[in-house]
């Protein structure tokens, strides 16, 4: 059984009674009241300190230790430390690390152009086309078919490599992860180059290009001066595939799985509360799923509040679960490991199709 913890049944969405505004306005006079909204400069500021002083820390450990293999463990350190620079990007993009547009898109400039080699623009486009329709397949780019797919429609016609990278997405899934890293570099790099990219005015094209172009060199010459060109590659290699499994399973147990809009005649009318709780699925756990999760195990107060600031995400986690459970509506929260094996589980019977296909052809 699973140990999910839904506060209500779970009847089709399309028999609740509308008013998504009004039943949303009361969650926000209180969260507004209790100061969950205001900013924590000085809790950021801390984080991005600690974060800044770890990626010193490895560089320097790099150049004194000089080339040797046993170098290629401080990758580990590094991705942990990518993964923390993610999240504050995160946090930047959604104005959680302060209320001035300037400072706020410099910080997210340093932590995604500079630290990883990702464009801001980029990813603050999808994003928020994310976060304005979670889980529609048809608005939400994060659940777009691509190399995973997220309904059974979107398996028709796959064949190839597409087609067995379907059939065997569930058991894929953590190893296509390693590439993750690589692919938010490359994506932000195309997007740049394009002409219809979301950069908005030439400067702004100009700032993120500079600052990716610095990214690539300045990795590249640290690698390059500590360590051999063999032993650089295999750290490179080992960085950036942790990097995109802790990326991976910070992001997969979201919302795979989770209800559809599009899945209903009426989810495109759905209020903002029932559109964000009913598409999200939070993680239990304590101080420890936190850090490692970057507070995305609040999903569920995340995507109703995002300017809300990290460390308070917990905070107001009470209020919208008391919330939830007074309106009816599920608030859906499972353990560490399971919140996989839900998410795993939707990707497999996605798949069902395809295999049983597959498996009637003759050879």
């Amino acid at each position: 059984m699973s140990q999910a913890t839904a506060l209500a049944p779970a009847p089709a969405p399309a028999s609740r009674p509308r008013g998504g505004g009004s039943e949303f306005a009361p969650l926000l006079r209180l969260v507004k009241g209790q100061g969950l909204l205001d900013h924590r400069p000085g809790w950021y500021a801390r984080d991005i300190a600690l974060t800044l002083l770890g990626f010193a820390a490895v560089a320097a450990g790099l150049l004194l230790a000089g080339p040797v293999w046993w170098s290629v463990l401080l990758a580990v350190p590094l991705a942990l430390l990518s993964a923390r620079a993610a999240f504050t990007a995160h946090d930047a993009g959604h104005s959680q690390v302060t209320a001035d547009r300037r400072t706020g898109r410099a910080v997210q400039l340093v932590h995604a152009n500079l630290l990883l080699g990702m464009s801001r623009e980029w990813w603050n486009d999808k994003h928020n086309r994310h976060h304005a329709h979670p889980n529609h397949l048809d608005k939400d780019p994060d659940v777009a078919a691509d190399v995973l797919v997220f309904a059974e429609h979107q398996t028709a016609g796959r064949t190839g490599l597409r087609g067995f990278l379907t059939r065997h997405q569930a058991l894929l899934f953590f190893p296509l992860t390693t590439l993750e890293g690589l692919a938010l570099k490359l994506y932000g790099v195309r997007a740049l180059l394009a002409k219809d990219g979301p950069y908005r005015t030439r400067g702004e094209r100009r700032t993120e290009g500079a600052l990716l172009l610095l990214h690539f060199a300045g990795y590249a010459a640290l690698l390059l001066t500590a360590l051999a060109p063999a032993q650089a590659l295999v750290f490179a290699l080992v960085h950036q595939m942790l990097f995109g499994v802790h990326l991976g399973l910070a992001f997969a147990p979201n919302h795979k799985g989770m209800e559809r809009p599009d899945e209903h005649e009426d989810g495109d009318s759905w209020g903002h509360l029932r559109r964000q709780v009913l598409t999200s699925r939070n993680i239990r756990g304590g101080a420890l799923t936190d850090w490692f999760l970057g507070g995305l195990n609040y999903q569920v107060e995340h995507h109703l509040f995002p300017s809300m600031p990290r460390p308070h995400l917990r905070l107001a986690q009470p209020a919208v679960r008391a919330h939830c459970q007074a309106l009816g509506i599920p608030y859906t929260e499972t353990g560490f490991v399971d919140s996989y094996r839900q998410a795993l589980g939707h990707l497999h019977e996605v798949g069902a199709t395809l295999r049983e296909e597959h498996a009637g052809r003759p050879e």
